[in-house]
């Protein structure tokens, strides 16, 4: 990786300054390694928060609720906090919130002051991302983004597949009260970086005072209905499957919230003088297609982190802790899949990349049907493997395509809408895949249960069998009802098995639709960053 700076033109919007830009590259994906890692972490210590706060599970899934409300709602405003407050200044005060309450979350002691200071988390957490992409596309070339952006995916795709293996050690060998208590001297050593080796351009500076010269204009309606869309949605995703979906009226309302909240959004903004969102970059062809194509990589990244350790812990004998050492070869692998993939993606057009990231997904998805109940530890490792190897060919491609032939002005609007399509798209995978689940479950379990005849050999024998084995522990009738149960138990698992493999098979038909997709919409990138004149 040789230290060449960027082009002059770009020189005066860098945040490298005089220094090696790829240092600043490092120095930004500390942060989010920290965030992206205490995501993962607290779900795995929900249960241990639980027990140690005197509440029971389903309440203590708020911690995790209230962080992603928080996040997804200041994650659109992001780019507009950044442009008025000063990019690194408006990033460091996110770094410091997210710091602070970090610490004050080790030191909660009821489950009320923990969601409020998750609240606060969550806020510092939601800024920073916009503000560490936008430097990264402002300060590296177009051909040098890949390596860049490879540097920064390796914090954003590694973290949450080791955050359950570290959120289960912690857990085990600690207390809960550590998951953010480590948060602290990252923090720390982020802000000391930032501010000793990140520059502010003098280009934004007098960008953002030529934007506050006539008084700020702040779209306050944009805001309310930026927080009440995604605040609204999140609670919809979160919560549903919990609550029941439609059946429930609090989810009822909080879809119509949202919906309707959209409604008078999108119109608001488009014809807003100063819109708090720029949604015009959402309908350019390029940028659009990056959009869903990485809400579908935030779906698959998310989706199978939360689903494959909940396959191992409820369908198998594994700990939280077993599950994430199962998970971290996957983690190994995109660690090493990144700069490798940074290198060698500029060789080609990344629409090229995304289909062949998009191909590798669902090739992996689509061997993951071959689940069976006596899979192996090292089933669970290699086919985590193979699940992961082609994120970063996708993760790369798409952000170097969300910035092609952008206005500068504008990376970091396009910066917050990136972040939030994989975060959306990480929220409704997760909420997707468990109402798949839960529904496919049931519908296995009926079919199952049709086929189990008591009058059947099969039956009789096993039945028989078990009786034999429970009548050293009691009774004939008691003998009988533990034997029915194990029968019931059995069947419910292999239902709930089935079900994880529906689960990755939708996976890979979404993926593979995507390929064709990708290839058609995504025009050409030339060297220089914007589209090729012609089309594809």
């Amino acid at each position: 990786m040789t230290d060449k700076r960027p082009a002059p033109g770009r020189m005066s919007r860098s945040a490298a300054g005089d220094r090696s830009p790829w240092l600043i590259a490092i120095v930004v994906s500390i942060a989010t390694f920290m965030v992206v890692l205490d995501t993962a972490i607290a779900n795995v210590a929900l249960r241990y928060i639980a027990g140690s706060l005197a509440v029971s599970v389903d309440e203590s899934t708020w911690i995790v609720t209230t962080y992603l409300i928080a996040n997804a709602v200041v994650l659109p405003v992001s780019g507009w906090l950044s442009n008025v407050v000063g990019r690194k200044r408006f990033y460091m005060i996110c770094v410091a919130l997210f710091t602070v309450a970090s610490l004050l979350c080790g030191l909660a002691s009821s489950l009320g002051a923990l969601i409020v200071f998750r609240i606060l988390q969550g806020l510092g957490g939601g800024g920073m991302p916009t503000s560490e992409q936008a430097m990264l596309a402002d300060t590296f070339s177009p051909r040098q983004r890949p390596q860049a952006f490879a540097i920064y995916g390796i914090a954003v795709i590694v973290a949450p597949t080791v955050g359950p293996t570290i959120g289960g050690w912690i857990t085990d060998n600690y207390s809960w009260h550590w998951i953010f208590f480590i948060n602290v001297p990252f923090g720390i050593l982020s802000l000391f970086l930032v501010h000793w080796l990140v520059d502010e351009p003098e280009v934004l500076e007098q960008e953002r005072r030529a934007r506050l010269a006539g008084g700020l204009k702040v779209d306050w309606i944009g805001i309310v209905l930026i927080a009440l869309i995604f605040g609204a949605l999140e609670l919809v995703l979160d919560r549903g499957q919990i609550d029941d979906w439609w059946r429930s009226t609090f989810i009822i309302v909080c879809a119509l919230i949202s919906g309707c909240s959209l409604l008078f959004f999108i119109p608001w903004e488009l014809t807003h003088r100063n819109p708090v969102v720029d949604l015009r970059l959402l309908f350019q062809r390029q940028f659009g297609m990056a959009f869903i194509a990485m809400l579908a990589v935030g779906a698959v990244l998310f989706g199978s982190n939360q689903i494959t350790p909940q396959l191992m812990q409820t369908n198998f004998p594994y700990t939280a802790m077993l599950s994430g050492l199962a998970m971290m070869p996957g983690g190994i692998a995109m660690l090493l899949m990144m700069p490798l993939a940074g290198q060698i993606i500029p060789r080609m057009q990344p629409k090229y990349w995304m289909a062949i990231g998009f191909s590798i997904i669902a090739l992996a998805m689509w061997a993951s049907t071959s689940l069976t109940p006596d899979a192996s530890f090292g089933y669970f490792a290699t086919i985590r493997i193979f699940q992961t190897v082609g994120l970063p060919f996708m993760f790369i491609p798409i952000n170097s395509v969300a910035y092609a032939g952008l206005a500068p002005q504008k990376t970091g609007e396009a910066s917050a809408l990136v972040n939030v399509a994989r975060n959306l798209g990480g929220s409704i995978g997760v909420s997707l895949a468990n109402t798949e689940l839960a529904q496919r479950s049931q519908f296995h379990q009926a079919r199952l249960v049709e086929h189990i005849n008591p009058s059947s050999p099969q039956y009789q024998s096993a039945l028989h069998n078990l009786m034999q084995y429970f009548s050293q522990f009691g009774s004939t009738d008691a003998a009988r009802d533990r034997a029915l149960g194990v029968i019931g138990q059995t069947v419910a698992n292999q239902a709930a098995l089935m079900g994880y493999i529906d689960i990755f098979f939708t996976w890979a038909v979404v993926a593979a639709a995507l390929v064709p997709v990708i290839l058609l919409l995504v025009r050409r990138i030339d060297s220089g960053g914007g589209e090729a004149a012609l089309g594809h």
